[in-house]
């Protein structure tokens, strides 16, 4: 039994009605799709704007850190500000060497980059590659071909200092070998006495420069330093001494033995490099003989006893040394046993120190 309500009828019976289903219309569904690709899009150019200020940060720092890779005309390049690391350049420039580093570039092109950086006036200046800069300036003379009209260069940092940029000069061909210890003992020597560089001798600079090298290798330089301080000019085929014969000589030199003066004489009107060799090598088996044959100096120091007294002797100084208490003895009785010390060092014949 229904209950009636107060107006006289019953209850009205509900159905559940479900909501109707809205399908998007063209019109919706063109919006919708607009505004998803605008979305879309604004959100892959702000990614490509971040990824761009990312990339130009990175390749300024490249730049600044001297990691960039330009081409540049061979004739904003040059090469008068830092000397170079080899000796006879024209010989080089010539050698058969050269040419085959040309056949090499004409064959697969400039594979290593050369180094850059910016002297004082601004102007580029090479500093590593001088071989590769002259193999493309041959090529371009000898061809007129725009292919090696230019060079891939990298350019260093401003900041580098003198010293660097020539140890960054004579890096590459350390490590492949290619310099002779007398190249390598002018770069120190000319660095010595380069206004820019503050470290002193070439000896001391012989360890800045190569430091990576062996200490036997730069003990070699020196040598080599040595030689070519003594002798400049004089000594016309450096390159051609060889090692041992230049560490020879450098220790003839050092030991004072030979005479400077017939030495150099000698070098200047040898014809050959095998000429100057025979010169150096009679010259430092000269010396060693007259070590040999030169009386033996003195030591510098000897100990010996007398009874239970030690006595020290070196230059200006005599030191005694016992359980005797010299406090103990009177003032004058002390002063005549060192004037009869003094007496007896002076009387001729009498018996040195050392045989006592």
């Amino acid at each position: 039994m229904t209950r009636d309500n107060k107006f006289g009828f019953a209850p009205l019976e509900t159905k559940s009605v479900k909501p109707r289903a809205r399908a998007v219309g063209p019109m919706g569904a063109a919006v919708r799709d607009a505004a998803e690709s605008l979305t879309e899009s604004t959100e892959a150019k702000v990614e490509q704007r971040r990824q761009n200020a990312d990339d130009a940060k990175a390749f300024r720092a490249a730049a600044d850190e001297g990691r960039v890779l330009e081409r540049v005309a061979l004739g904003d390049v040059h090469t008068d500000d830092l000397p170079r690391d080899r000796l006879e350049l024209d010989a080089v420039a010539q050698s058969d060497e050269m040419e085959e580093l040309k056949s090499s570039i004409m064959a697969r092109g400039q594979k290593e980059p050369v180094e850059l950086y910016r002297g004082d006036d601004g102007r580029l200046q090479l500093k590593k590659g001088w071989r590769r800069f002259t193999a493309l300036r041959q090529l371009f003379a000898e061809t007129g071909d725009d292919a090696y009209a230019g060079i891939i260069a990298r350019i260093a940092k401003a900041d580098d200092n003198r010293l660097t940029r020539y140890i960054d000069m004579v890096e590459e061909n350390v490590v492949r070998e290619d310099l002779t210890f007398a190249e390598m003992a002018q770069v120190a020597i000319t660095a010595a006495g380069d206004a820019q560089v503050e470290e002193g001798s070439a000896d001391v600079l012989v360890g800045r420069l190569y430091g990576a090298l062996h200490k036997m290798k730069k003990s070699y330089i020196r040598s080599f330093v040595t030689l070519l301080e003594a002798l400049g000019d004089d000594l016309s085929w450096p390159k051609a001494v060889p090692r041992n014969l230049g560490v020879d000589a450098a220790r003839a030199l050092k030991s004072g033995q030979g005479d400077v003066v017939d030495l150099r004489t000698r070098l200047s009107v040898a014809a050959t490099p095998d000429a100057q060799n025979a010169v150096l090598a009679d010259f430092a088996a000269g010396a060693v003989v007259a070590a040999k044959s030169a009386p033996k100096a003195p030591k510098q120091k000897f100990e010996f006893h007398v009874g239970q007294t030690k006595v020290t002797a070196r230059q200006g100084e005599c030191r005694i040394v016992s359980k005797q208490d010299y406090a103990s003895i009177p003032k004058a009785q002390l002063q005549r046993a060192i004037r009869a010390f003094e007496d007896a060092l002076k009387e001729e014949g009498s018996p040195s120190i050392k045989s006592l």
